[in-house]
């Protein structure tokens, strides 16, 4: 977690090696950050659902792409870049914005009210949305340089990076419908989804996101721009050893069949399953 922690002095390092306009840039995309969170949460008291952050997550990327299209609609890199974002923040947000009209809120916003109690609304603030929206900032690091990027035409580079985000991104898709359906079907009531990409990783739509924002950092990285790391890094550290991968295998730990799948199956990586001897 250090990489996170130690971010903002990095940022600033690299703000002032590199240009000092970069600096209101950045500002501008806290700014925008910071007030978005907050009209969420807001929303959130209006609902009385603290799930709704769920929503907020892919929607903000596409607001700081739009904003920081606007603002240099002449750059041929941040258009790709707010293209793949847009596709990828959409396909997401519509998902989970179907889960929240037809379900109550989501269990793990039901314990935080159980857990701090008459401070839920106060800590939620600050815990969850001002959070979520440092770790948006941070992961939106290659989106801004993206804005800032100078590459007047389709590299090697730029090929590869879209390469590698369309394989995330069709990795996710494919995960998240294959799940959906799964749930979908009567029969899979109380079971668990161990077939089709999920029979090769226990979490392929988590993979499938975090190849994405590798993609984005390989598509803009050069010298100047290396801080931009700290965006595939920070959503990789978030679901494998945060708020992704161990708060949803927590849930099904003591289940017997689901011991059998983890002993048999990658927790993110896709690879072969391991057969019984």
């Amino acid at each position: 977690m250090s990489i996170v922690f130690y971010s903002p002095i990095l940022l600033i390092i690299d703000v002032s090696l590199y240009h000092k306009s970069m600096g209101s840039i950045f500002l501008q995309v806290a700014i925008l950050v910071f007030v978005y969170m907050t009209v969420w949460y807001s929303v959130s008291l209006v609902l009385k659902r603290s799930d709704v952050a769920d929503l907020a997550w892919g929607l903000g990327f596409i607001c700081i792409s739009l904003f920081l299209y606007l603002n240099n609609p002449q750059n041929p890199t941040i258009k790709i870049v707010s293209l793949l974002v847009f596709f990828w923040g959409s396909r997401l947000s519509w998902d989970i914005f179907d889960r929240l009209i037809n379900s109550s809120e989501d269990y793990r916003y039901l314990q935080l009210r159980q857990q701090w109690g008459k401070w839920f609304y106060i800590r939620s603030f600050f815990q969850v949305y001002l959070l979520q929206g440092i770790f948006m900032f941070l992961i939106s690091l290659g989106i801004i340089y993206a804005s800032q990027s100078t590459a007047n035409s389709l590299s090697l580079q730029i090929i590869s990076g879209l390469v590698i985000w369309y394989i995330g991104f069709a990795l996710e898709y494919v995960a998240d419908t294959q799940l959906k359906d799964f749930i979908n079907m009567p029969q899979n009531k109380g079971r668990l989804m161990t077939e089709g990409l999920w029979k090769f990783s226990r979490h392929p739509n988590y993979f499938g996101e975090v190849t994405q924002w590798w993609g984005i950092f390989i598509l803009v990285a050069n010298q100047q721009s290396l801080i931009s790391l700290i965006s595939p890094i920070t959503i990789t550290i978030l679901i494998l050893f945060v708020s992704g991968i161990p708060m949803l295998e927590k849930k099904y730990a003591d289940r017997p069949d689901w011991q059998d799948y983890k002993n048999r199956t990658s927790a993110f990586v896709p690879w072969w399953p391991k057969i019984d001897k």
